[in-house]
């Protein structure tokens, strides 16, 4: 994994500086929107990496156990400033949300009539899945370019979504038959295009 910013980048952060973006992104994304938030601030705001290796590091953070939140945060500052990146980078990402949640869980305790606490839980819902749907249709316009692409993404939604297959599986049997179609592809450009040329 490549430890320095891209080449799109203007320049790599300062550790404080990598700290102050996530410690934002953490108290300002609600709901599901987190993700659409790290893209905005290190991508398109701050420029400290480009879609297709935020695209990379989702995916894998997906993969992984935990928060895909905080797994991408991980990746994203070890790959901005190695270690103590990926550290500055998940406190920055969790402290935020952390102190509210305590915050909430006291007066959630004190307040008996919670109709604010519901009502504002189902105001930010729409909010966070608006954010989820805005970077869905950004990033996959740069990277969905061929008609096979869209066909994994379907047959994903329909394996979770109407055959409730469970997603370690989904991913496990999707990825491994996309690596092998795009495999498959890899070789027979290969063949066509390795050949002997006769005037």
């Amino acid at each position: 994994m490549r430890s320095t910013a891209t080449n799109d980048a203007t320049h790599t952060p300062h550790v404080l500086e990598l700290f102050a973006a996530f410690l934002l992104i953490g108290a300002t994304s609600f709901g599901g929107g987190v993700i659409a938030h790290l893209r905005s601030s290190l991508v398109v705001k701050h420029r400290w990496t480009d879609d297709e290796t935020f695209v990379e590091m989702l995916t894998i953070s997906q993969t992984l156990p935990g928060l895909k939140a905080v797994n991408l945060a991980m990746l994203l500052g070890d790959r901005l400033r190695g270690t103590l990146g990926a550290v500055v980078a998940v406190a920055g990402i969790c402290l935020p949300g952390a102190a509210l949640m305590y915050a909430v869980g006291v007066m959630y305790h004190i307040e008996r009539d919670r109709r604010l606490v519901v009502a504002a839980l189902e105001g930010v819902a729409p909010a966070a899945v608006g954010l989820i749907l805005a970077t869905t249709v950004s990033l996959g316009r740069k990277s969905f370019a061929r008609l096979d692409d869209f066909v994994f993404v379907a047959l994903t939604v329909i394996c979770i979504n109407r055959l409730h297959v469970p997603m370690p599986r989904v991913l496990i049997g999707v990825g491994l038959l996309a690596v092998a179609w795009y495999a498959f592809l890899g070789r027979e450009g290969g063949k066509g295009s390795g050949g002997p040329q006769r005037d």
